[in-house]
């Protein structure tokens, strides 16, 4: 099997991200001594500057670990919620149907410092000042922009330019599209971590009680003021064509935290899957894989087309359970006992034939109502005011990758495993906030305004965010970290490369680089939440038989680029040997180790 670059093996530590920056950043934090947690926080920062158009201080973060000497998995949520004053009556005063995908309307409680923060202070061992070290330098001295970066610059640049003037001061250097391999500098957000670090180290000398007072400062201090302030006081253009103050303040951020739970785990072979819940849209690929092994997947061509059909299908089916079910189990009753249940994916398999569904058919569980949400089905959805912004950037027409999210994984010599997918704050969300060089996020476009459903928008509640970090355990030792940006996307392709890595028995970097796809066939979860069914995206790498044959299965099939699918990074261990893996799509994403 062909592959663009060696699966990576060593003893000391590996880390895969969407970013050489970010990867080697935490390679070296391990270096000095630092473990898994200290490595994927140091990278985590970095990927805030190198991929400000994926994700940013502002935005959201789930993140699993496995800490070696408890053997426990674990979930840290940095999935913001929803601030009190964005009700369901708020927005339909306004007169929305909709919630916008960019401009403060968007914005939820921003989660990811918080969550970065929460899992440095209870396992990490370094300081403040040495996590934040290389993200610091990259934000004041400038990161190379590269051909996405400035891909996304473009697109908004008059909207930046006439509305958000803002981000025109950092993204737009001299009023100017910045060049390729120009170096892009953010001093603001440099000094706005410093002062976070400095009012942190004032406190004590004790580590975390540092780590604990710079969450403070976040949610509690100055940082909160301006983002306060900023909502308060700017009214911006979103694309709902119309401007619109925020509804978020300071006693909304004062009042969250970044939380500890337990995973959501289902057993496929010999491997214990983790998940985050079904305020993420996580256990979708649990329920695909049991799906797949009531149809013995393992049996396929890997790069058939049995194997995309049958893949596809069980996507379909658990997507639309997806739409039905999932929200937020702190407000809705979500069955999701059943719905991995092997009596109910026995059930839901006979409902695979040979042939493409073309409906979107979610299962109907006992004592649950099913509530499906009014979308828009025509695929067109180009009749909403775009206002020059992006939602969540993850493909165009010709499937072609543009970025969305970023990925970090990590495992150290010791056994530690994270699997982070940080995103939300891009610099295409909402305008950059001008005393602390960076924006909010826009996750709020998860929420419908329709009322009865699962994910319909009221205080306190999280989105259900397609966010989706993937670890697997194996003996109860940490096996395998693995994730992906994409949207709605992130949970198909992971669920494509777990099945050719366990079932086929590619190595990691045979997974990546192996001929992907994704269907569309359910409605989106950004703005303006389309859904285009029976639409099967596929590289152009795979066999004209196989593009044949799914055609005549009647997929409606669209091919992309030969390399357009997926952004994946893994990281493994067995038998003392660390194994990493990273995808080269997009041309950006490496692993690093020894």
């Amino acid at each position: 099997m062909f592959t663009t670059r060696p699966e990576l093996v060593g003893t000391f530590g590996m880390v895969s991200s969407t970013h050489w920056l970010a990867s080697s950043a935490g390679v070296a934090m391990l270096e000095k001594g630092g473990n898994a947690f200290d490595a994927a926080v140091a990278a985590g920062l970095v990927l805030q500057v190198a991929e400000p158009h994926l994700n940013g201080p502002g935005g959201d973060l789930p993140l699993i670990l496995h800490h070696a000497g408890s053997g426990k998995m674990e979930i840290i949520c940095g999935q913001g919620s929803v601030p009190e004053g964005a009700t369901l009556s708020h927005y339909q005063s306004l007169g929305l149907e909709m919630i916008p995908g960019t401009g403060l309307l968007a914005t939820v409680i921003p989660g990811s410092f918080d969550a970065w923060m929460l899992m440095l202070r209870d396992h990490g061992t370094k300081s403040l000042s040495e996590v934040f070290d290389a993200a610091i330098n990259y934000a004041k001295n400038g990161i190379p922009i590269l051909e996405k970066i400035q891909a996304t610059i473009v697109h908004v640049q008059n909207l930046f330019r006439e509305e958000w003037k803002s981000s025109a001061d950092v993204f737009l250097p001299g009023n100017q599209v910045p060049k390729i391999n120009q170096l892009l500098c953010n001093p603001v957000l440099a000094e706005t971590w410093k002062r976070i670090i400095k009012e942190g180290e004032s406190v004590s000398r004790n580590r975390e009680d540092q780590i604990d007072a710079a969450r403070h400062v976040f949610y509690q201090g100055f940082i909160a003021e301006s983002i306060e302030r900023f909502c308060q006081k700017e009214e911006v253009l979103d694309n709902s064509g119309r401007r619109h103050h925020g509804v978020i303040n300071g006693q909304d951020l004062a009042n969250w935290k970044a939380s500890y739970e337990d995973p959501v785990i289902y057993q496929y072979g010999d491997l214990e899957i983790g998940k985050c819940g079904p305020w993420s849209q996580g256990p979708v690929q649990l329920q695909a894989l049991a799906l797949l092994k009531e149809m013995d997947a393992r049996q396929w061509d890997p790069v058939g087309s049995e194997f995309v059909h049958g893949v596809t299908e069980a996507l379909k089916l658990a997507f639309a359970d997806r739409e039905a079910y999932y929200g937020d189990p702190d407000f809705v009753e979500v069955p999701l006992k059943q719905l991995l249940s092997e009596e109910y994916n026995r059930k839901r398999v006979k409902e695979i034939t040979d042939q493409a569904s073309l409906d979107l058919r979610p299962g109907r569980i006992p004592g649950f109502k099913m509530h499906m949400p009014d979308f828009d089905s025509s695929g067109r959805g180009g009749e909403r005011f775009s206002a020059m912004g992006i939602g969540e950037p993850t493909l165009s027409e010709k499937g072609e990758t543009r970025g969305d999210t970023c990925h970090v994984d990590v495992v150290d010599r010791w056994g530690n495993m994270v699997s982070a997918t940080p995103s939300g704050g891009w610099l295409q969300s909402s305008p950059v906030i001008p005393d602390l060089g960076f924006c909010l996020n826009s996750r709020a476009q998860m929420f419908w305004l329709q009322e009865g459903l699962p994910t319909t928008l009221e205080p306190g509640k999280r989105p259900r965010t397609t966010l989706t970090p993937s670890m697997a355990l194996r003996d109860g030792k940490g096996y395998l970290a693995y994730g992906t940006p994409g949207g709605d996307q992130q949970d198909q392709w992971q669920t494509i490369f777990i099945l050719r890595h366990l079932d086929a028995g590619f190595n990691l970097q045979q997974s990546i680089d192996a001929p992907s796809f994704h269907t569309e066939h359910f409605p989106e979860s950004f703005f303006p939440r389309q859904a285009k069914l029976g639409k099967l995206v596929v590289e152009g790498r795979f066999s004209p038989e196989v593009i044949g044959n799914l055609k005549e299965r009647g997929h409606q099939v669209q091919v992309g680029n030969d390399w357009s699918e997926g952004r994946l990074c893994a990281v493994s261990q067995e038998d003392g040997l660390l194994k990493a893996a990273a995808n080269p799509r997009g041309m950006q994403g490496y692993a690093v180790g020894r």
